[in-house]
C-alpha cells in the first residue's frame, strides 16, 4: 500500500473518529432521563446545596446503594457550572472520550496505529454506548475508568515500572469507587487470563500484584472513610428497613455479592441468556462481526496460544460470563468491556484477505444497516416525532449521502468501503435519535417538565410542594426553589402559609379538592416513565391510554 494511499485512509478515519465524537456529545442537552439518572443527579446536586460531600442524601434520608466517587465528579462540575443538565453530563461523556483515548493506546501497543484506530471507531459507534452517553448512569465513568487500568497494569508488566503500576491502582481504585468491588472482575480477568493461558507464572505471582492490592485498599480509603462516617458510625439509622447497617459491609459484601447470590438487601431475577440477546443489539452495528471476531480468535488461539494476546478476551469474556451468572442484570453493565470488543472486532477485521470472507461481511452488514434503517423510518413513522428542524434534516441527509455514495473506493466488495458504510448507518440512527427522537420524548417527562413551567412562571416566588413518588426525582432536580413533599393523604411536610404551587397527580389533586383543599389548576402535563419504552406508546395512535397526568395547581 503507498503512502498516498495510506494517508487518505488515515484522513477518513480521522474525519469519521470526530463526526463520532461530536454524537457521542449530541445528547448533552437532552434532559437527563429518569429514574435512575435524575435520581444520582439531585443526590450530587444535594451534595452541593448540604455542602457535604462525605454522605449521601435522597429527600432527606441516608442513601446507601452506589458509592461517592461519580457523585464527587458530578458535583465538582455543578460547582463550576451551576446545576444544569449539561453540568451533569458532561464529566461522565469526558470519562468515555478517556476510555476512547486508552482503547487507542492498548490497541496500538497490541496490534498496531490503523487497527487503534478502527478499534476507536468501533468503540464510539456501538448502540448502548451512544445511548448511554445520553441516559448518564455509572457507566461511562467505569467504562473509561477499567480500559485505562487495564493499559497500565499491562505496561507496567512490559516496562517493569512503578508508576504504571501506580497509575493503574490509581484508575482501579477510582472504578471501585465508582460501581463497587466488581470493577475488578474484568481488569483482573484480562491481566490473569493473558498470565493464565499462555503459562507465564512469574508474571502472574509477581510482587508488583501484592503492591498493587496494597495501593489500590490505600486508594479506596476515602470511601471507607465516607461509609464509616454515614452508617457504621451510627448503628441507630434505619438503612434497608433494619438498623446496625455497616455502610463498608455493604460496599465489600452487599452491593456486589450479595446481588450476585441475590442474598443482599437490592434483588432481581437473572436469565442466562439475558447479555447474550442485549450484546445483539446493545453492540450494533458490530455485534455479527463481533461474533465472528471472538469466534476467529479462538480458533487462532488454539493453534498459536503464545503468539496473540488474550487480555481483551479475557477482560471480556470472564466479565460477560460472570454477569451472565448474576440474578442482578442490566443492559448498561456490559458497557464496560466494550473498548475489549471493540479491540477484538477491529482485529478481526484488518487481518481478513479472503474474498469470500468480505463477501460475507458485505452481505451480513447490508442486512444490518438496512434493518437499522427500516427501524429509524418505521420509529418516525409510529411515534411521529414533534421536533425536526431543517438543519437536523440536512445533516441526516448528508450522512444518507454519504452511506450510497461514499468516494473512498467504487468497490461494493472493498472491506474498508463496508465499514464506513456501517459507521454512517450509527450516526444516521443515532443522530435521530440524540436530535430528533429523545428531544420530543423527554416531553413525556412531566417532573423536568413541571419544574421548568414553575421555574418560568412562578413570578410571586410561592413555595413549591410536590407528591412524594419515584417520579419527583426529576422535578426535584430542575425545581430551582426548594421542594418540600406531601403524601397522597395530604400529610406531610405542608407549608405554613398559604398560597404555594402543589406538583401532583391529577387524582391525587381530585382527591385533596374532596377533603376541602382550594386549589386552581394553573398547568397540565402528559406523563409516561420514559426509560420503558412500550410499542404502545411508540405508536401515536394508543399512546394517551398510557399517559397519566400531572398537574401544577395553585393551593389557596
Amino acid at each position: 500500500m503507498d503512502q498516498a494511499k495510506t494517508d487518505e485512509q488515515s484522513r477518513w478515519l480521522y474525519l469519521f473518529i470526530g463526526l463520532a465524537v461530536l454524537i457521542n456529545f449530541s445528547g448533552l442537552f437532552i434532559p437527563i432521563i429518569g429514574p435512575d439518572g435524575t435520581l444520582y443527579a439531585l443526590i450530587a446536586k444535594t451534595m452541593v446545596q448540604r455542602n457535604n460531600y462525605v454522605e449521601l442524601f435522597v429527600h432527606g434520608k441516608d442513601w446507601l446503594d452506589k458509592p461517592h466517587l461519580p457523585f464527587w465528579i458530578t458535583a465538582l462540575s455543578f460547582k463550576c457550572f451551576g446545576f444544569t443538565t449539561w453540568a451533569y453530563k458532561l464529566p461522565a461523556i469526558l470519562f468515555l472520550m478517556m476510555g476512547a483515548v486508552y482503547t487507542y493506546l492498548f490497541a496500538k501497543n497490541l496490534y498496531n496505529k490503523h487497527i487503534a484506530l478502527w478499534s476507536v471507531l468501533i468503540l464510539l459507534t456501538a448502540q448502548h454506548l451512544v445511548l448511554s452517553n445520553n441516559d448518564v448512569r455509572a457507566e461511562p465513568y467505569l467504562t473509561g475508568l477499567i480500559i485505562a487500568s487495564v493499559y497500565h497494569f499491562y505496561k507496567a508488566n512490559k516496562s517493569k515500572s512503578f508508576w504504571q503500576l501506580f497509575i493503574g491502582c490509581l484508575f482501579a481504585a477510582c472504578a471501585i469507587m465508582t460501581k463497587g468491588m466488581f470493577a475488578l472482575v474484568p481488569i483482573g480477568g484480562a491481566m490473569a487470563g493473558e498470565f493464565i493461558i499462555k503459562k507465564q507464572w512469574n508474571a502472574l505471582f509477581n510482587l508488583r500484584w501484592l503492591i498493587a492490592v496494597f495501593l489500590i485498599i490505600i486508594f479506596i480509603l476515602p470511601e471507607l472513610y465516607c461509609l464509616y462516617q454515614q452508617f457504621d458510625m451510627h448503628p441507630e439509622k434505619i438503612v434497608f428497613g433494619q438498623k446496625g447497617v455497616s455502610g463498608i459491609k455493604f460496599f465489600f459484601v452487599d452491593s456486589q455479592f450479595g446481588r450476585f447470590f441475590n442474598t443482599g438487601p437490592i434483588k432481581g431475577n437473572g436469565d442466562p441468556f439475558f447479555f447474550l440477546h442485549t450484546m445483539l443489539w446493545a453492540f450494533l452495528p458490530w455485534s455479527l462481526l463481533l461474533i465472528a471476531a471472538i469466534f476467529q480468535f479462538i480458533k487462532k488461539g488454539l493453534k498459536n496460544v503464545q503468539g496473540q494476546e488474550w487480555y481483551c478476551l479475557c477482560g471480556s469474556l470472564f466479565t460477560f460470563l460472570m454477569f451472565s451468572a448474576s440474578r442482578f442484570q442490566l443492559p448498561h453493565y456490559l458497557n464496560i468491556v466494550f473498548p475489549f470488543f471493540a479491540i477484538l472486532t477491529a482485529q478481526y477485521l484488518y487481518t481478513i484477505r479472503s474474498a469470500k470472507t468480505i463477501q460475507t461481511i458485505r452481505i451480513t452488514q447490508a442486512i444490518v444497516i438496512s434493518l437499522l434503517l427500516i427501524l429509524i423510518i418505521a420509529l418516525n413513522y409510529f411515534f411521529e416525532p414533534e421536533f425536526l428542524s431543517w438543519y437536523i434534516f440536512g445533516i441526516l441527509l448528508l450522512f444518507f449521502l454519504m452511506l450510497f455514495f461514499y468516494p473512498g473506493s467504487n468497490k461494493n466488495s472493498n472491506l474498508r468501503t463496508i465499514f464506513y458504510r456501517t459507521v454512517l448507518a450509527s450516526f444516521i440512527v443515532n443522530s435521530y435519535l440524540n436530535l430528533i427522537f429523545y428531544p420530543s420524548l423527554m416531553h413525556y417527562q412531566a417532573g423536568s417538565e413541571a419544574a421548568r413551567w414553575i421555574n418560568k412562571n412562578n413570578q410571586k416566588n410561592l413555595p413549591v410542594v410536590e407528591l412524594n413518588d419515584d417520579y419527583v426525582f426529576a422535578f426535584e432536580f430542575y425545581s430551582e426553589k426548594p421542594v418540600t413533599a406531601i403524601n397522597t393523604d395530604g400529610t406531610g411536610e405542608i407549608p405554613n402559609k398559604k398560597p404555594f404551587l402543589l406538583y401532583a397527580p391529577v387524582d391525587v389533586v381530585k382527591s385533596l379538592s374532596a377533603k376541602g383543599w382550594h386549589v386552581k389548576t394553573l398547568s397540565t402535563f402528559n406523563r409516561y416513565w420514559v426509560s420503558r419504552l412500550k410499542p404502545s406508546f411508540i405508536n401515536k395512535t394508543t399512546r394517551a391510554k398510557e399517559l397519566t397526568t400531572t398537574m401544577v395547581v395553585l393551593v389557596n
